[in-house]
């Protein structure tokens, strides 16, 4: 069995790949499982706080526990969509062991825009990006090569040739199935889904190609300069159509 963790920051087409590896036939998928332990530890006022935390396990050493278990079903391939930014408790790099990881980008301006119209501010910590720098430095090291690398940005322009790409990176076989699904929620999708998830949920695949200018605040503008760095850095390495 392979245990997929892909790590992304938030708005960065996160869910519909979630979506897209949960349409595969030997695939099953878990959303965001260490969300409940990121706010019940932090206190970070987030959308839907109360309800995320009172829904999920929020003892960081269960979850990690139950992710190194059996998957769900006994399915031949376990998806788990996480995020940089919640790593902030005593679960580390080191305790992934004996998975395969990735990482999915996106372009901080677009990031951004797209945070900010679900949330009115937004800082760098949100974002987890020196996180993802450690994650990235280490399992680099672990393997003796970058390991996989996508940007939002190439999977919408071709979501077929990244998505091979990509399956052959994770060692699994591709499948069309990947490249549409069914519209709606899903049971597998965290309790915030209704803040967050609308577009997804009304989606069959994935959205055109992201074009044209993006306008921010100075303040956005500042905190895109911050994160350009780290966006730079893994972009160099990822995978394209």
């Amino acid at each position: 069995m392979i245990r997929i963790a892909m790590w992304s920051g938030p708005r960065n087409l996160s869910t519909a790949m979630m979506r897209s590896f949960g349409s595969r036939s030997d695939t099953v998928v878990s959303d965001e499982p260490f969300y409940g332990c990121f706010l019940e530890q932090t206190g970070a006022d987030h959308p839907m706080r109360d309800e995320v935390i009172a829904a999920m396990d929020c003892d960081w050493h269960s979850v990690m526990a139950a992710l190194h278990g059996t998957a769900p079903g006994g399915a031949q391939v376990w998806y788990q969509k996480h995020m940089w930014h919640h790593m902030a408790g005593p679960v580390g790099y080191e305790d992934f062991d004996g998975f395969t990881h990735a990482f999915l980008i996106r372009e901080p301006e677009r990031m951004i825009a797209s945070y900010l119209r679900k949330r009115e501010t937004a800082s760098f910590e949100d974002f987890g990006l020196e996180r993802q720098a450690e994650f990235f430095d280490r399992e680099a090291d672990r393997l003796g090569a970058p390991p996989p690398v996508i940007d939002a940005k190439d999977v919408l322009a071709n979501p077929q040739s990244v998505l091979t790409k990509l399956c052959a990176a994770l060692g699994i076989d591709w499948e069309p199935a990947m490249l549409c699904w069914e519209p709606g929620p899903r049971a597998t999708d965290g309790p915030w889904a209704p803040h967050w998830y609308p577009a997804v949920e009304a989606s069959t695949g994935f959205g055109p190609p992201e074009s044209g200018e993006i306008e921010l605040d100075p303040e956005g503008k500042r905190l895109a300069e911050a994160c350009r760095p780290y966006y730079d850095r893994l972009a160099a390495y990822r995978l394209t159509p």
